[in-house]
């Protein structure tokens, strides 16, 4: 394995694969999905908003990964602007990563958060 200080990275950027490669093969998998998901995001906001719609019922999984639910109810609620919900959901992530929070208390909490601020944006839009 490459030293990561013989890498051509930015610090933040050796910092991050130091943290990494700490990681189990799972938690490893769970970080990148979460990445991928955070890049596709800030791809996302760059669009317009959507017109307030009815959530759309996409059904729970028996087992679902804390980064499925998220862009499970990113799909469910297509109406919400992604950077309001982005502080909360990044941190119940780094919960669940970092502190080994259980994915399905996450996922519950995200139900909650996504439902919420579409409960505000139906009303405020009344």
């Amino acid at each position: 394995m490459i030293p990561v200080s013989n890498l051509n990275f930015s610090g933040k950027e050796k910092k991050l694969l130091q943290q990494f490669r700490k990681l189990n093969e799972q938690q490893q998998k769970t970080l990148q999905e979460f990445a991928e998901f955070l890049a596709s995001r800030e791809e996302d906001s760059e669009e317009a908003p959507p017109e307030i719609s009815e959530p759309v019922v996409i059904p729970r999984p028996k087992e679902e990964s804390v980064v499925k639910a998220i862009k499970r109810l990113t799909a469910t609620y297509p109406m919400l602007e992604k950077q309001k919900v982005l502080n909360q959901t990044s941190s119940l992530m780094a919960q669940h990563i970092m502190q080994g929070r259980a994915a399905v208390d996450v996922i519950d909490e995200l139900e909650i958060i996504f439902k919420t601020h579409y409960e505000k944006l139906k009303s405020a839009d009344d």
